[in-house]
């Protein structure tokens, strides 16, 4: 499979009174499109910095951050969001969802920032939603919807502009351990029908064994990516 997420020599710095914090500190780290990575670390340690590189909602001091082969780092901001747009999903750990929209408009907005038309974005949307369980809950607004559906709302909200790479930041955190591994089980499965690379920030180590590979992160260092046996 193609690398989707290549991460090169990336540095992030940031200013700390008379000193400089150094959020990442040369990470190394490739994601093939169709493989499902599980960030671990304890609090601090740069998991929320890499994140925000990876999404190119910051840019890097320093080293390559490069999506389905296009240099972030290169463009101009306008650029980096259209990149963004079209390569990146990213699942928030809370869902923010609009509360006076359905499911299935809280989609279709997602796509009608792309200047997709109406008809086409409802069909994805509700396509989507079919994906991650939700087929009848398409007109119900988030307060009618559990935790863990607002969640899936997120998930499938993130894939709706085709991403190769998902990006997710602790996605159980709110969750009871029955919802946290039914969420974690759905990533797995949106990984390998939609070929996405996908890194999942998570404390949940238990869930680990779901996916891939993981890397832990230790005062903004990456440890070398183990692979989960089969």
């Amino acid at each position: 499979m193609p690398t989707a997420l290549n991460l090169v020599n990336v540095t992030l710095e940031y200013p700390d009174g008379d000193s400089t914090l150094k959020a990442l500190d040369n990470v190394n780290l490739k994601v093939d499109a169709g493989q499902f990575l599980s960030l671990v670390g304890p609090s601090g340690s740069g998991k929320s910095s890499l994140l925000a590189v990876a999404a190119t909602l910051v840019r890097p001091t320093s080293g390559l951050v490069i999506i389905d082969g296009a240099d972030a780092t290169a463009l101009k901001p306008a650029q980096s969001d259209v990149l963004r747009r079209e390569s990146v999903g990213i699942v928030f750990q809370q869902p923010n969802l609009l509360a006076s929209l359905t499911a299935v408009e809280q989609l279709i907005i997602s796509d009608h920032l792309r200047g997709k038309s109406l008809k086409t974005a409802k069909g994805k949307a509700l396509e989507l939603l079919d994906v991650v369980g939700l087929s009848t809950s398409a007109n119900k607004r988030p307060h009618q919807l559990s935790g863990g559906q607002r969640q899936r709302v997120n998930i499938a909200r993130a894939l709706m502009g085709d991403p190769k790479v998902l990006l997710v930041d602790e996605p159980t955190a709110a969750l009871d351990h029955e919802r946290s591994e039914t969420i974690v089980c759905l990533l797995r499965k949106v990984t390998d029908d939609f070929t996405v690379a996908t890194i999942m920030v998570t404390h949940d180590t238990e869930f680990v064994p779901i996916t891939d590979a993981v890397a832990t992160m230790r005062d903004g260092k990456l440890s070398a990516m183990e692979r989960i046996p089969a």
